[in-house]
């Protein structure tokens, strides 16, 4: 049935009620009183005809009455109240005369009538949707829930008006003046200290947590109360994700690590950034990756004209690709890239047939032990893939370039770090007024990346474990993706050329911390799943900086962006130095990059090399343009 066809039938049945009720009240109320056949069809024919004009008003036949809520059935009262009232006082002005107790029994039965059928048709259909669903009942998953407060009634009020297989058994808070009440017939059965025995007692199946406030503390306490009862722990999900139609009520979330670290959610001047996104063509390197593709997502809010996937791994851009296909199709136009940024003639090609008016470079090789082993890809890909990347956007007339840095390009000890600290050099020396806006945005570890440790703690639990961490002492800067992809967008629009953005990564995490947590987070005791020390890998560092002290800046751009005092070596020094690393044998390319990059004489580096290598000349500089 049309939507029309229900209006037409709502409009009928509310006036036929009206109606009725008069009738009702006449027959009751002859006795009594002389009604004339002018007062009765004037006073119920102007109340049918305002009540028409408030409920088109209010919109009250487009609300849909299988959901009919306290809010609807309200808005109904007022729209019948307000109708009878309006009516009453034009028959006085009209008519001179009226029974108001004609009008005040008409309106009690129009009131029952039109906001009780309209409660009975809720009840019908909820009833009916149990019939055709009997099976879920049987199937219910008895679920006890964690907060009594505005998450918990959103929470249950959902389920209550979208049956499904969750059946909430009981409510647990720590209010105490909420103890042995009701929420929706459900009632609140206890503290959070008692879920172990109320899981029993409910014979609860799992533990939902609905405080979306909730403090990292809390939840710790929360499970480790809940890993006593050895039971599933999940929390609501979010009601963003309910309104955008990533989840539905009743499909839960896991309680991520992120939870626990208590990460702030990042506030984006959206205006700002909207100047440079919108209607503009965006490509981002390494589209593909944790970070390449969430940029992706978050550059696609607003509203570009296009969007250039670029990456080596054709899967991973395959998937990207169709994610965003799937939901901005007619709205954004999606272009996936397979090129590999070491290829200087194709990553030219793309920037000159594009011509992009920001491109984010997110492409790295990012795993500090792997490219221990292998320094030469590390410099192929971090230094001269940025080099071509930067090269090219620069020669396309590209508006702003930022490259995604990282904490491990301070002080390094290891190759990869070393790398990203002459990427830094070439991207911001590339800076020049009038030209291409260069900038790095500089941040420690993301939380959930490729390569992170948490996968890989997680891996370890399920295996039975244990659970290796190098060094218990080892500390590092933690952040989740999303954060870091806003923060570099807001970094990208707020840049002017030459800077190099840190954003502010709290407080540094232990990493035998963080392995704590996640035992927990999967029902774990360290009894039952042991942590292990194994020793420092090659490369690591005890403890990331995201500044040296010469670089600290008290400059704060922005919430959580700051802009470092980094003193660059001159474009020429670093492009010279780049040029002799071609012919480096590996272990004396580990001990040249570590040193220019921890800021050691370039002039005599290079000369030393020179020194050893007889023959290097302008044409080394130009086969390696060539070849990368």
């Amino acid at each position: 049935m049309s939507r029309k066809i229900k209006k037409s039938i709502l409009i009928g049945f509310d006036s036929l009620s009206i109606l009725t009720s008069g009738w009702i009240a006449y027959f009751f109320l002859d006795p009594y009183i002389a009604l004339t056949v002018q007062s009765f069809t004037t006073t119920l024919g102007l109340t049918i005809i305002i009540y028409l004009i408030f409920a088109t008003q209010y919109k009250l036949f487009s609300k849909i009455n299988r959901y009919t809520s306290i809010r609807e059935s309200l808005a109904v009262v007022a729209c019948v109240s307000f109708s009878f009232i309006a009516s009453g006082l034009i028959s006085v002005v009209l008519l001179q005369t009226v029974s108001f107790r004609f009008i005040v029994l008409t309106y009690i039965f129009s009131l029952a009538s039109i906001v009780g059928s309209r409660i009975l048709w809720r009840i019908f259909n909820e009833h009916q949707y149990k019939k055709l669903h009997g099976h879920l009942v049987e199937q219910q998953i008895r679920t006890l829930v964690v907060g009594a407060g505005n998450g918990g009634s959103v929470f249950i009020r959902s389920l209550k008006r979208n049956p499904s297989d969750v059946k909430v058994v009981g409510i647990v808070d720590d209010d105490f003046s909420k103890l042995k009440t009701l929420m929706y017939e459900v009632p609140i059965i206890g503290n959070i200290k008692d879920i172990p025995e109320l899981v029993k007692k409910y014979r609860a199946q799992q533990i939902t947590i609905a405080i979306p406030s909730l403090k990292p503390k809390e939840y710790e306490r929360i499970l480790d109360i809940c890993n006593q009862a050895e039971i599933t722990v999940n929390q609501m999900p979010s009601i963003e994700d309910v309104l955008q139609g990533k989840l539905s009520v009743s499909q839960f979330r896991e309680i991520d690590v992120v939870d626990l670290l208590g990460r702030d959610e990042v506030k984006l001047d959206m205006q700002k950034i909207s100047t440079k996104l919108s209607g503009k063509t965006v490509l981002v390197s390494g589209a593909g990756g944790s970070i390449g593709s969430e940029i992706c997502r978050q550059i696609a809010r607003f509203s570009p004209k296009k969007i250039i996937l670029l990456g080596h791994g054709e899967n991973s851009i395959y998937q990207i690709n169709k994610e965003l296909n799937n939901k901005y199709t007619g709205q954004i136009e999606i272009v996936p890239i397979i090129a590999d940024i070491q290829d200087r003639n194709r990553i030219f090609e793309v920037m000159q047939q594009y011509i992009p008016d920001r491109v984010y470079h997110a492409a790295a090789h990012k795993h500090v032990p792997m490219m221990e082993y292998n320094p030469r890809e590390a410099v192929k890909n971090n230094i001269y893939g940025t080099k071509n990347m930067a090269e090219a956007a620069k020669a396309a007339g590209v508006n702003s370039f930022v490259m995604i840095s990282t904490d491990k390009a301070v002080n390094p000890p290891n190759i990869m770090g070393a790398t990203k600290r002459v990427a830094e050099m070439i991207v911001t020396g590339l800076n020049e007024p009038g030209n291409t806006k260069f900038a790095a945005v500089r941040f420690g570890n993301v939380l959930g990346s490729r390569g992170s440790v948490v996968p890989l703690f997680k891996e370890q639990i399920k295996s039975g474990g244990p659970v290796t961490v190098t060094d218990f002492r080892m500390t590092r800067y933690f952040m989740t993706i999303p954060e870091a992809s806003r923060l570099v967008i807001q970094a990208g629009a707020l840049a002017q050329g030459g800077e190099i953005f840190i954003l502010d990564m709290g407080e540094p995490v232990k990493i035998v911390d963080l392995a704590k947590k996640v035992v927990k987070l999967s029902g774990f005791t360290e009894n039952e799943i042991p942590i292990l020390e194994t020793g420092i890998r090659p490369g690591e560092k005890l403890y990331e900086e995201l500044l040296v002290d010469s670089e600290q800046s008290d400059q704060q751009v922005y919430e959580k962006i700051f802009v470092g005092k980094v003193t660059d070596k001159p474009l020429s020094n670093v492009m010279e130095f780049v040029y002799t690393l071609d012919d480096c044998s590996s272990e004396e390319l580990k001990e040249r990059l570590i040193g220019f990059a921890n800021e050691k004489s370039e002039k005599k580096t290079v000369q030393h090399f020179q020194n050893k290598k007889e023959g290097v000349n302008t044409d080394v500089q130009e086969n390696v343009q060539t070849s990368y």
